[in-house]
């Protein structure tokens, strides 16, 4: 305890991010609870519990909208659903919540910057706007980061149960998790077979709590499913990828070019991150990593959603208190916090927002994270940290 006090005390101005974080998510908390299924997507998530709790299929084939999780988030889920719309939506967004603020408070720690507590605020109130969003939204994506990046962290710590731990939350969560187990399989060879593990208790987990007739018919669906959204687009699916300004002016790119750039991107950032594991020291690597996981998995994912950004905002607001506190504190830090801020803040006007919805986000976090990634790929032989940093405050 006198440690913790020790490496996480700061002054008051120094809380006060981190305030403003935990003081929003508890009005968001109240705001919910008046109103459980307006502006939220847990109604899905109920639907899928309850119907794997009665025997039946919560996937819709036809319209390929609704439950569209594996049957393992329907059985994560199921004591939420069980708790009712009060307290078991209450719980899930804190169980987001509550993932994703240790999972930078984990990373933070790693970095070990002169005050920790001025970083983490200063992160989560750039990274607030666009959570806040998503988390009213109860949206599982929120979970999925927090994961992501502890897993990110464990694996190049060489941990094997809590790699294979987080692994299985990630995947649960969403199967889009796949993507940081590639690259954590390339980074770390020797964490392949809990990788593997961790996928195949994702498939399993289903099977302790139901017939196995019946969760191997939900598996078709689900297989199904997949294949039906990745051949046929749904009429109420609108991506928020990197294709959607395109599609705004009037000039969608042919799918064959979107595949050939999404293609690109991969190959691009599994050559970045590898770059990163072997040039940048252990405690900015695990950081850089996973913020070009994330952009990836949020500007070349075609089922990226507005609120996907989620993923993104919190790594990029710890990168860019990384910049300040390693003295890159000129224009350019400037203008990439007050970007990342305002990308959250279209919302408060109705129309405007209604309008750029889908392609003012991929827009600005490209140009808010490809400087941050191009920043520590210039900057590793100076080696962040290794002498004493700045004081921040």
């Amino acid at each position: 305890m006198v440690g913790f006090r020790r490496v996480w005390s700061g002054r008051m101005v120094d809380w006060g991010g981190l305030v403003l974080w935990v003081t929003s998510f508890l009005v968001i908390l109240v705001i919910s609870s008046l109103a459980p299924d307006h502006r939220s997507v847990i109604p899905a998530y109920r639907h899928g519990a309850e119907a794997f709790a009665a025997g039946q299929s919560p996937y819709n084939l036809d319209l390929a909208v609704g439950y569209l999780y594996t049957p393992a988030f329907a059985v994560l889920f199921m004591p939420f659903a069980k708790l009712g719309p009060f307290a078991g939506d209450l719980l899930w967004r804190l169980l987001g919540f509550a993932v994703l603020t240790y999972a930078a408070m984990r990373q933070i720690a790693r970095i070990q910057p002169s005050n920790r507590i001025w970083m983490l605020s200063y992160a989560v109130l750039l990274a607030l706007p666009v959570s806040a969003g998503a988390m009213r939204n109860g949206q599982a994506t929120v979970l999925l980061t927090g994961a992501c990046w502890l897993l990110v962290m464990s694996a190049l710590d060489g941990k094997r149960a809590e790699t294979l731990f987080w692994a299985t939350l990630a995947l649960v969560a969403k199967p889009t998790a796949i993507v940081v187990l590639l690259l954590i399989g390339v980074l770390r060879p020797k964490l392949i077979p809990m990788l593997l593990l961790s996928v195949l208790l994702l498939l399993a987990i289903p099977y302790a709590f139901g017939p196995a007739d019946y969760v191997t018919m939900l598996y078709e669906d689900f297989a199904r499913l997949m294949t039906s959204m990745s051949l046929h687009r749904s009429v109420a699916f609108q991506p928020a990828d990197f294709t959607a300004p395109f599609t705004a002016i009037g000039m969608p790119l042919p799918e064959i070019v979107a595949t050939g750039i999404r293609l690109v991107a991969a190959l691009a950032t599994l050559g970045l991150v590898v770059w990163y594991d072997r040039k940048l020291d252990r405690k900015t690597s695990g950081l850089a990593i996973f913020l070009a996981a994330c952009f990836y998995m949020c500007i070349f994912n075609p089922r990226v959603e507005y609120n996907t950004f989620v993923m993104l905002v919190l790594p990029a607001g710890v990168a860019v208190a990384v910049m300040w506190e390693n003295g890159s504190r000129g224009w350019l830090h400037a203008v990439l916090a007050a970007l990342l801020f305002l990308a959250g803040l279209t919302g408060l006007f109705g129309q405007v927002h209604a309008l750029i919805r889908l392609w003012f986000r991929p827009i600005v976090m490209i140009v808010v994270t490809v400087p941050l990634l191009w920043w520590f790929w210039t900057n590793f032989r100076t080696k962040p940290y290794a002498a004493a940093s700045a004081t921040a405050g």
